[in-house]
Formats: structure tokens, sequence, C-alpha cells
């Protein structure tokens, strides 16, 4: 239960995202997204542990569902993220992150710690790295 917790908030930490950002279409980032892969100190997920989770964007605003559900505020630009939860168990908290959009997928790679950007793509060896890779609501 505790690890199904703290993955739910990493992940509403990480998978935020504002429709403001010069490399992505205006509006390309709003609407519903749901995880198709996660991973965390580079071990993959069960699509059990993530298969009730979504994230919805509107403009720099997110609400990320899970167990519980958190909201706030994200910034993002030039492929890095900063997310400020302000409502829910992650409320005054901020964590940094790496994105890009590619192929329908957005993916989100998160320092739980926010103490730094994350360099790449990539968890294994870092305990508080969390990926996400998430498509639209229905698409396929």
């Amino acid at each position: 239960m505790r690890v199904k917790t703290f993955l739910s908030l990493l992940i509403l930490g990480i998978c935020f995202v504002s429709a403001k950002n010069a490399s992505v279409p205006s509006g390309k980032l709003d609407g519903s997204w749901v995880p198709v892969r996660q991973e965390m100190a580079g071990k993959a997920l069960q699509k059990d542990d993530f298969a009730n989770q979504k994230l919805m964007i509107s403009d720099s605003n997110y609400t990320f569902t899970a167990e519980s559900v958190d909201k706030g505020v994200l910034k993002y630009g030039d492929g890095k993220m900063d997310i400020y939860g302000r409502e829910g168990v992650n409320m005054g908290r901020h964590f940094t992150a790496l994105y890009k959009y590619e192929n329908e997928e957005l993916t989100i790679c998160y320092n739980m710690g926010g103490d730094s950007y994350p360099e790449g793509f990539e968890t294994k060896g870092k305990r508080l790295f969390f990926l996400s890779v998430f498509k639209k609501e229905g698409v396929k």
C-alpha cells in the first residue's frame, strides 16, 4: 500500500505539463492522460499498479487521480518541468522533471527529491527517479 501511495504521489508530481511550451503545440497536452508504462529506480511497475490513474492537464493546472486526488500548478519549457502541489498529499511539494512529447506519447521523468532535473529519461540506480509514459485517454 505504501508503494502504491508513493508511486501515486510520484506520478502526480511528475505528470504535469502546461500548454504554453514553445516546443509543444498549444493545447496539445491539455486533456486526460492515462499511463501505459511506468518505472521507478530502474524497475518496471506492473500495469495493475497504475491501471486506475489519470492525469488531467488544463493550461498550467493539473489534477492527478490515483488512490487520492492531487492538484497543483506546473510550469514547463525547454524539456524541463516544475511541478507544485497545491492540494492533496503533495501539497507544498515541488518536483522537477524532464518531459518529451513524441509519437502521441507524453514521457515524464521525475526527480521526486526536487533538488535537480534528471539528466535523461533513465531511472536505474536513482531511487527517487520515476518515469511515466502517458497516452491521451481514448487514443490507442
